[in-house]
């Protein structure tokens, strides 16, 4: 597989390109429809990156629509992360933000055309006998007792079903299309269920609610889309979305495409099953940075164009391609960082070093790059003392043969600064390694010590001007690559306990007052980003957002 993206299949761009070269369409009209009952995931982002993508790339239009038909499951809180979510992701929708309940009333004339025209019917039938009569995948339906009810009394329960008069459940308005159709999608599907809820949009204007399937055909052809794209697990419904077009005076007919939908490894998208992990308290919200959400992987650190390029990797196909490594969402977020996110040095694991060749008011500051191949990141100053931290994992009391790092008698560079020679270990009455003794080679600022090699560099910050900080290590949430596969087992028993390990580290005091959401690139030890909530002015709290070993990149080549 070539890394360059551009190789990267995309069946649906292909053929719109086609159809604008051959004058089929003037202008493009493609729309990004979210029901606003739970808040976007990473799935969601390949889909608002096709729509929005297709139509900036053919100067088209790209409408945001909530499919708002089911209102006691949505919430506004839902709408504003949605909202929030596509304009960071870098998108601009055409027009005001649309709701399928915007055309509740025209959608309501039209149920009552069909009505009229015989094609539609008010259904006694318990939902319990609408699944039994509707057949199986190789048995036929059966008729509903209430299909041949007149016109008239039909158009007449339907006005009595909006009035309020019966309880949910009651009754439903019904297509009249055909019950033995192979197709289990055009067996006289349910157009209306009676809803005693009060709507965001609408108040209690409605006592009826219609279908996904009667709602999404028709808002398109409202808004004049030209493209109605949509996972594949909806090509089943396409007959169904095409009839409905067919047997209303709409205005225009749009096509509807499927495409295969996003499956990660590691990861589950299931709104449902993701609610239930904020219902239960496992993780910290819709945007706990351990999430699939667009909101979380955000509080994690990644960038939109880290995002967008990840969707642009996978490609566009029908095929269901199984599952995408995650690693390669990892590899779009950690390229975009290695050129934009400035270094910076902290230890996560503090552990003390006296140096005690340097005098106890040293006062000495390197001046280095903030990048190291960005001049406009200009420098940072790290203040050199007598006592500095350096990590615990970069000491080892008896290290095997090729640990590079500090032991009892062996040097090691300080990044950007000098070399150290570890003299005496200083342990507590446990036994325990509390600091460390080492001297200065003051003569190896800027070169290699004269007559011999020192192989380690490691980083450092001073005592003194440190600063404190919190520093949540994020992995992923599942320790199995399909976390929901196995139907008998519940998928919270995968959840791995190492998703999320806390530490109280010590920065450089570049680091100090930095804003949420700021990034950076922890020296020798990763990605990292200020927690867009919990970091304050004095209480630091930064992020992981990935390592910096690159598995994929690595598989690339040697593909």
């Amino acid at each position: 597989m070539s890394n360059d993206s551009t190789s990267a299949p995309n069946f649906i761009r292909n053929q719109v390109r086609e159809e604008v070269e051959a004058g089929k369409v003037d202008t493009i009209v493609t729309r990004f429809p979210p029901e606003p009952n739970g808040f976007l995931h990473i799935g969601h982002a390949k889909s608002i990156c096709l729509n929005f993508g297709l139509a900036e790339q053919f100067g088209g239009d790209c409408h945001l629509r909530f499919d708002d038909t089911n209102p006691s499951k949505e919430e506004q809180a839902y709408i504003d992360a949605i909202k929030e979510d596509v304009s960071w992701l870098g998108y601009q929708w055409a027009g005001g933000v649309r709701f399928a309940s915007d055309y509740f009333d025209q959608l309501y004339e039209w149920a009552q055309y069909l009505v009229r025209e015989g094609k539609a019917y008010v259904d006694d039938l318990s939902p319990d006998e609408i699944r039994e009569y509707r057949g199986t995948l190789t048995e036929a339906g059966r008729p509903s007792p209430y299909r041949d009810r007149s016109p008239e009394e039909n158009l007449d329960l339907l006005e009595r079903m909006r009035a309020g008069e019966f309880a949910e459940g009651e009754k439903v308005l019904r297509a009249k299309i055909d019950m033995a159709s192979p197709n289990i999608n055009m067996r006289d599907p349910i157009l209306y269920r009676i809803r005693h809820a009060r709507h965001h949009q609408t108040g209690d204007k409605w006592k009826i609610y219609p279908s996904y399937d009667f709602t999404h055909g028709q808002s398109d052809a409202i808004e004049g889309v030209t493209h109605s794209i949509c996972t594949l697990e909806f090509e089943d419904h396409r007959p169904l979305y095409e009839w409905f077009l067919d047997n209303l005076p709409v205005p225009c007919k749009p096509r509807q495409i499927e495409f295969a939908r996003l499956n990660l490894n590691y990861t589950l998208t299931s709104k449902r099953k993701l609610k239930l992990l904020v219902d239960e308290g496992i993780v910290d919200g819709w945007d706990d940075p351990r999430m699939p959400t667009i909101s979380g992987m955000r509080r994690r650190g990644y960038t939109p164009a880290s995002i967008r390029k990840f969707c642009e990797m996978i490609g566009v196909t029908r095929a269901d391609g199984g599952l995408v490594d995650i690693a390669m969402l990892y590899h779009a977020i950690r390229a975009d960082l290695e050129d934009n996110a400035p270094r910076a040095m902290c230890v996560l694991k503090p552990l003390k070093v006296v140096l005690t060749n340097v005098p106890e008011d040293h006062d000495e500051v390197f001046e280095v790059p903030g990048h190291p191949a960005r001049d406009d990141m200009g420098t940072r100053k790290l203040p050199f003392t007598r006592e500095i931290w350096i990590d615990r994992d970069d000491f080892m009391e008896e290290p095997p043969k090729k640990f590079f790092r500090l032991a009892p008698g062996k040097e090691v560079r300080l990044r950007n600064a000098y070399v150290i020679r570890c003299d005496d270990v200083i342990k507590n009455d446990a036994g325990e390694v509390t600091e460390l003794r080492c001297s200065v080679d003051f003569d190896t600022l800027g070169k290699n010590p004269e007559g011999r090699k020192v192989k380690g560099v490691i980083h450092w910050v001073s005592v003194a001007q440190g600063v404190p900080v919190e520093v949540r290590l994020y992995d992923n949430l599942f320790q199995v690559e399909s976390p929901d596969k196995d139907k008998d087992t519940d998928f919270l028993e995968h959840l791995s306990a190492e998703s999320l390990i806390t530490l109280q580290g010590i920065a450089e005091p570049s680091l100090a007052g930095v804003k949420p959401e700021s990034r950076f690139q922890f020296e020798r030890v990763g990605y990292f980003c200020a927690d867009r909530h919990a970091c304050r002015e004095d209480h630091l709290v930064f992020n992981r957002t990935v390592g910096l070993k690159d598995t994929w990149a690595k598989i690339q080549k040697k593909g």
